[in-house]
């Protein structure tokens, strides 16, 4: 059967994991403020704490996030997953859905998704209906 299992799963580790990492280098801002990185590990003149530095830069990187971690959110409320078995009539076409009905692949996935369809014909199938007017493919 098609379920929407697994999306809110999948939304919430994507964003844990983006809070972290504007976490992790807010707290490497702050650290490397007091126990000043760069002249340790890179042998450069030791500079003074600046903790207002430090606050401009967070201030900055806050918005930021905030506003990454918004359109994460508003990408996966508006995406869409079909998942498992989906039972399918090898004659017609048709899908049964978890309520035991037969229904129209087309109708079945617009219910479901934000999918829309348009019809044609490809080309081997208006050999076939109309091969008078349609030239055989190649």
């Amino acid at each position: 059967m098609a379920t929407i299992i697994g999306r809110d799963f999948f939304s919430k580790r994507l964003i844990a994991f983006e809070l972290l990492a504007f976490l992790s280098f807010i707290a490497l801002i702050w650290i490397s403020e007091i126990i000043d990185i760069p002249f340790l590990l890179l042998g450069a003149e030791a500079s003074p704490i600046n903790w207002r530095e430090s606050l401009f830069e967070t201030l900055i990187i806050l918005p930021l996030a905030l506003t990454i971690i918004y359109c994460t959110r508003k990408v996966f409320s508006r995406m869409k997953y079909l998942e498992g078995f989906l039972p399918v009539c090898s004659s017609c076409k048709r899908i049964r859905d978890e309520n035991g009905h037969w229904q129209q692949i087309e109708s079945f996935i617009q219910n479901r998704t934000e999918a829309r369809f348009s019809h044609g014909i490809c080309p081997h199938c208006a050999h076939a209906e109309y091969p008078e007017v349609f030239p055989k493919p190649n």
